[in-house]
């Protein structure tokens, strides 16, 4: 491809976005969904929340499953004026093995979270796990759904987990499906500081 051709493709391609850049015109907050059985959903539920840390929005996280505090993003955001951080959860399932606890978890968590969705002063909520809640029946969808909705209304919220439910997939902006093609977990790789927590 010649230089002069490169440059007249660029230049439509230029045209085309900023089209659609012209068309984008309404300012709200959005819904992030992060799905799939890849690794990598929270970590990037919580660089995008650094990302806002560093335009100076306010944040809060909320995790609903992952009961450790040794992770690096707590022990990096734990102290920061514009994140509150809740470790809500017990652990996986399988390692609780207490379904009533779990329950009892969700629903304090989630009393939690209903509060942070009618504080406009939290630009962006980060409920990290919140999808299994539905999965294993520990909460109901649709009043999390209708808080959601009635959010302030330029909060952004992101919802991290491997399944989706429809009704919260029913009013999402944004859905990114992360996919697992291998994981050196399954090659016999103990877990490491830094890359899984």
């Amino acid at each position: 491809m010649t230089d002069k051709t490169h440059k007249a493709r660029m230049v439509s391609k230029k045209a085309v976005m900023d089209a659609k850049i012209a068309k984008a015109t309404e300012e709200r907050g959005v819904v992030i969904l992060l799905k799939g059985n890849g690794k990598g959903k929270s970590s990037s539920a919580f660089g995008t929340m650094a990302r806002s840390v560093g335009h100076g929005k306010k944040c809060a996280v909320i995790q609903f499953i992952k009961g450790r505090t040794e992770t690096g993003e707590f022990k990096l955001f734990k102290d920061h004026p514009l994140v509150d951080w809740h470790v809500m959860g017990h652990g996986f399932t399988w390692e609780t093995q207490d379904k009533a606890q779990d329950i009892a978890a969700a629903q304090k968590a989630w009393v939690l979270a209903e509060e942070l969705l009618q504080d406009e002063r939290f630009d962006m909520l980060v409920f990290d796990e919140l999808s299994y809640m539905f999965k294993y029946e520990y909460l109901d969808v649709q009043p999390v759904v209708d808080a959601i909705k009635k959010r302030p209304k330029m909060q952004n919220v992101i919802v991290t987990g491997r399944t989706m439910a429809l009704p919260l997939q029913d009013i999402a902006d944004t859905i990114s499906l992360v996919q697992d093609e291998r994981h050196a977990f399954r090659l016999g790789v103990k877990a490491q500081k830094g890359i899984e927590y």
